[in-house]
C-alpha cells in the first residue's frame, strides 16, 4: 500500500492535470510513480521536464536507461528497475544488455565507463576525482555528456527515492533486484 495518495488522472485538477495527460499520452497509461508525485504539481513538473530534457540529450535513450537500471538496482528500487528495463528494451537494448547494466557492467567499453562513473557518483555521494572524469574522457565522452551522466544520476535518485520512500505499487513487469559483487 502506497504511503501517499495516488492521484487519479481523471479527477486531477490544477497544474497536475495537464502534466498527467501528457504522461498518459507518452505511456498509454499513467504509471503509479507519476500519480504519487502528482501530489505536488511542482515536483511532477520538475520530474517530467527532466525526463523530457534528458530524453533529447546527447547520451541517447539506451545509455540513459542503462544508467537508470544500474542506479535502481544499487538503490534497491524495484519500481525503477522494472520500468527502466522495459524502457531500455524499447530504446534498443537487449534483455542481456539491461541485465548486465543492472550490475553496472557492459561489454561495450564506453557504456561500462559511464556505468562505473554513475555508480561511483551514487556510492560516494559525488566524491569523484580527476582520474574518474578522465576515464570518461578516455572512453570518448565530451564534457557535455559527462554533465548529462550526472543529470541522469540526479533524476534517477529522485525517482528511486520517491518509489522506495512511498512504497509505490509496481505497474510494470517485475524485474528482480540483483546482488552486486
Amino acid at each position: 500500500m502506497t504511503r501517499v495518495n495516488l492521484v487519479d488522472p481523471a479527477s486531477a485538477s490544477g497544474a497536475a492535470a495537464p502534466l498527467l495527460k501528457d504522461i498518459n499520452g507518452a505511456f498509454g497509461v499513467t504509471p503509479n510513480m507519476f500519480r504519487a508525485v502528482a501530489n505536488s504539481p511542482a515536483a511532477l513538473k520538475s520530474m517530467w521536464s527532466s525526463f523530457g530534457a534528458l530524453g533529447g540529450g546527447k547520451l541517447g535513450a539506451k545509455l540513459g536507461e542503462q544508467i537508470a537500471v544500474a542506479i535502481a538496482n544499487r538503490n534497491a528500487c524495484q519500481y525503477c528497475l522494472s520500468a527502466h528495463t522495459v524502457l531500455g528494451q524499447k530504446a534498443g537494448a537487449t534483455a542481456a544488455q539491461m541485465a548486465e547494466a543492472q550490475t553496472g557492467r557492459s561489454s561495450d567499453p564506453r557504456t561500462a565507463a559511464a556505468l562505473a562513473f554513475a555508480l561511483k557518483v551514487v556510492e560516494h555521494r559525488a566524491q569523484v576525482n580527476d582520474a574518474d572524469v578522465q576515464a570518461l574522457r578516455t572512453a570518448g565522452f565530451s564534457d557535455e555528456e559527462i554533465v548529462e551522466i550526472i543529470a541522469h544520476v540526479a533524476l534517477n535518485l529522485f525517482t528511486n527515492y520517491v518509489n522506495v520512500a512511498f512504497d509505490v505499487p509496481l505497474d510494470f513487469p517485475a524485474v528482480a533486484l540483483r546482488n552486486v559483487a
